[in-house]
């Protein structure tokens, strides 16, 4: 956990006395991500027959398929589970010092069930055949040969990428409310712990420094693999780990076959950032105690000092400028004299194309009161239109959303159709920035709770967009990663 204090606190705001309660709502969490504060209880009278094998059991690749088999199970229940526990010499009993750290987050409850979090987890049911008992096999026969005690058998697969540590699997009941162990594997292994992983780039051409996801990357790699992609942008909320790192390792291998090969640039969100006392904008947990260290150490941006994650860049006729919206923006701030300066030091005739991206919007029809900091905007969209931005990008709301030229709520502009029925705005008379949520890509898609005349694309499906920009035109399209249809496009010229 971060925290401004060097060591560890026991005078507690009342707000951290239940701090799982508080985590609840912030960090994208589940009965799977409460394991950790978890009682563990003592499991009734366990099969004596029970065993985990696990195939292939040595020298684990740097990402495979194991097969977990679970036998002797005397009686199948739908709240049997697997989990991955790493590292394989985890106390699973109690953990006394982890209990400290808790203490520093508020949480003064119960130790919690496992000294280290559980990498993956399943229902041994995923298996069809596990409660019907369809593989039974008997343990023990009478004189006469008769089978008269048999026991019951499942298998499940797990995804594994190397986390450089050794691992177990661990049979557990009781569901993942009222934990129980049953039985364990013996530990395996990685054949090659210390090498490095999971490469990606980024531009280091840099003006500032002077579920669900898986369709949407399968449909972005076809398109690095396919066409000519020049860089891609992921503008916050980048893994939702909050607190669970090796959450980081699963994602930077989903990300592998497009980060390796194109730039993968990045804005910082919430879920990397904000925390209690650690001088983000906002004080939810939302980052798990993150506070940004694993971002930053991980996507390596051109900043201009750690915890500093604004920056721009330049790609032939655009300039990107990038901002964090968890960090101070207010008028006079360091990073709102970065914006303007960045942006205005522009050469429009050298870069004639100005994007603007942050993670939380300025502008959405979904549950605006939580979604939209009417500060952020107050201060920040002045200078969208002072340096006339064309084009700007945010996250934070989980679906796609395109606004007309933009300004202080009202259109100033709105576009025509062009021969191809295309919604074509004309920048060679600016008006204002056209806005549009990108927030699209993964978790769970959000609804529309609002009808605004700014507001003229509306869609709540999963999907990426990809934008073409020559000198004198900006092409926008927004596809549908499941269906690879295009489900929104509109050009901007100048």
């Amino acid at each position: 956990m971060c925290s401004t204090s060097p060591s560890l606190s026991w005078s507690l705001h009342p707000l951290y006395l239940n701090s799982t309660a508080m985590h609840q709502n912030h960090t994208a969490t589940s009965e799977f991500r409460l394991l950790n504060r978890r009682t563990l209880i003592e499991c009734p009278n366990p099969s004596p027959f029970l065993q985990i094998d696990v195939s292939p059991d040595s020298s684990l690749s740097d990402e495979e398929y194991l097969r977990v088999t679970v036998t002797g199970v005397l009686n199948p229940s739908g709240r049997d589970w697997v989990a991955m526990i790493s590292p394989a010499n985890s106390n699973v009993e109690s953990c006394p010092l982890s209990g400290l750290l808790y203490a520093q987050t508020g949480d003064l409850s119960e130790l919690p069930l496992l000294c280290h979090y559980p990498v993956k987890a399943q229902y041994v049911s995923n298996d069809p055949n596990y409660l019907s008992c369809k593989n039974k096999q008997c343990q023990v026969h009478d004189l006469f040969g008769n089978c008269i005690v048999s026991t019951c058998n499942g298998s499940i697969t797990f995804q594994v990428v190397n986390i450089r540590t050794d691992i177990e699997f661990v049979f557990f009941t009781g569901g993942f409310d009222t934990p129980c162990i049953l039985t364990r594997s013996s530990p395996l292994t990685f054949a090659n712990p210390n090498m490095p992983l999971n490469g990606h780039l980024s531009s280091i051409d840099s003006s500032g420094a002077s579920p669900g996801s898986i369709s949407v990357i399968n449909a972005v790699t076809d398109q690095v693999n396919s066409v000519n992609v020049d860089s891609i942008f992921h503008i916050g909320d980048i893994s939702y780990a909050t607190g669970f790192l090796v959450e980081w390792d699963f994602f930077l291998s989903l990300i592998k076959p497009v980060a390796s090969k194109v730039s993968y640039m990045t804005a910082i969100g919430n879920h990397e950032r904000d925390y209690a006392g650690s001088g983000s904008v906002y004080v939810t947990p939302d980052s798990g105690g993150e506070c940004g260290v694993a971002y930053d150490t991980y996507f390596q941006m051109p900043t201009p000092a750690m915890d500093k994650p604004w920056y721009s860049i330049e790609q032939a006729s655009v300039h990107f400028t990038v901002i964090s919206t968890e960090h101070d923006w207010s008028v006079g701030s360091e990073q709102y004299n970065w914006m303007a300066a960045d942006m205005g030091s522009v050469n429009r005739s050298k870069t004639p194309w100005l994007i603007f991206m942050g993670h939380r919007p300025m502008y959405t029809s979904s549950n605006p009161v939580t979604s939209v900091d009417p500060l952020f905007v107050v201060a920040v969209e002045p200078l969208l239109l002072q340096y006339k931005v064309d084009l700007a990008l945010f996250g934070h709301v989980h679906n796609y959303e395109r606004t007309c030229a933009v300004y202080q709520g009202q259109c100033l502009a709105v576009p025509t159709k062009d021969a191809n029925g295309v919604d074509t705005y004309n920048n060679t008379n600016y008006s204002a920035p056209v806005q549009a949520i990108i927030g699209m890509a993964g978790f769970t898609l959000d609804n529309f709770t609002n009808t605004n005349s700014w507001s003229l694309v509306r869609i709540s499906e999963f999907g990426y967009v990809r934008v073409n920009v020559t000198a004198t035109e900006l092409y926008w399209e927004f596809v549908d990663s499941i269906t690879r249809n295009v489900e929104d496009s509109f050009r901007i010229i100048k």
